[in-house]
């Protein structure tokens, strides 16, 4: 049988689940998911091996109007993986609404197989709802399938990935078939740190947060890895809510992110964690590219 593979861009509104749906396709925690927007910031790749088929996710920032050269950066990166793909896979939740109408016009640019992949199935009520939506999106554009989908609960994923595998190529694997992901060890660390921090902040924190791996150093003999991530926020103030009171809220998240390295890179982690304030640096270019955003 011959080989096949394919580059499938997830796209979407942001908090449709997208990042939920790639971990759930590739069985393994590849990109951080939060009840926030915008938790994806760059394209995340993971890479799904099911007897001959090779199918590569590319999980991207939810398209959005951006307020700032970060939110700019996210929506190219967004846009520019779609026209890298083979096809798309648009996830929706609810029917379509004039918000809708941006991403649209960009596939109908792509000229791609597209699918529509309707999302949180589980927390609809009654089936008529899932075609309401259906119908909604289905008189905007030809889509190549329609498959509701619960990615939290991995319902329907079997129909989705039958659907995708029409579309893929043949010829070589692009990746080796023991990998998941074709991001860096400092990356996904850097990302399971954010991810605490999005839990345990509200209001403008979030958003206003990076994080940097400033030192790795391992023991093959003892089988650690002590780690120094660096948290940049824009203001003073947002330091001092991210610290919390006498470091608590600091704390618990590098307990918590220290815990979740540990279990995936199967080493005892020892991670010290620092804050900084770099005023505006979501609207600094050399920043945002200094972060590894925008690449």
């Amino acid at each position: 049988m011959a080989e096949k593979s394919g580059f499938i861009a997830i796209v979407g509104k942001p908090n449709v689940g997208k990042s939920t749906l790639l971990n759930a396709l590739v069985g393994e925690k590849i990109a951080i998911t939060s009840p926030k927007v915008q938790t994806t910031r760059f394209r995340i790749t993971g890479i799904l091996n099911e007897d001959d088929n090779q199918f590569v996710f590319i999980d991207t920032p939810g398209m959005h109007k951006p307020l700032h050269g970060l939110g700019k950066s996210m929506d190219k990166t967004a846009l520019d993986s779609m026209m890298d793909a083979d096809m798309i896979l648009w996830v929706v939740d609810q029917k379509f609404h004039k918000s809708d109408e941006m991403i649209l016009s960009r596939i109908k640019e792509a000229h791609l197989p597209t699918i529509l992949a309707i999302n949180k199935i589980d927390e609809l009520s009654q089936k008529s709802l899932i075609d309401e939506i259906i119908v909604s999106f289905m008189n905007q554009m030809d889509f190549d399938a329609f498959i509701p989908i619960s990615a939290k609960d991995k319902t329907h994923l079997v129909h989705l990935k039958a659907a995708l595998a029409k579309h893929l190529v043949d010829g070589p694997m692009m990746y080796p078939k023991d990998y998941l992901t074709d991001q860096t060890d400092e990356s996904r660390m850097s990302e399971i740190i954010r991810e605490r921090v999005l839990y345990y902040t509200e209001q403008e924190v979030p958003h206003s947060v990076a994080v940097m791996i400033e030192r790795m150093v391992t023991n093959d003999e003892l089988k650690t890895l002590d780690v120094d991530a660096l948290i940049v926020v824009e203001r003073d103030s947002q330091k001092g809510i991210l610290i919390g009171k006498q470091g608590e809220k600091l704390k618990r998240i590098g307990t918590e992110a220290r815990k979740e390295i540990n279990q995936i890179f199967d080493l005892k982690v020892h991670l010290t964690l620092w804050v900084k304030v770099k005023k505006d640096w979501r609207n600094d270019p050399t920043t945002i590219s200094k972060y590894g955003y925008g690449k």
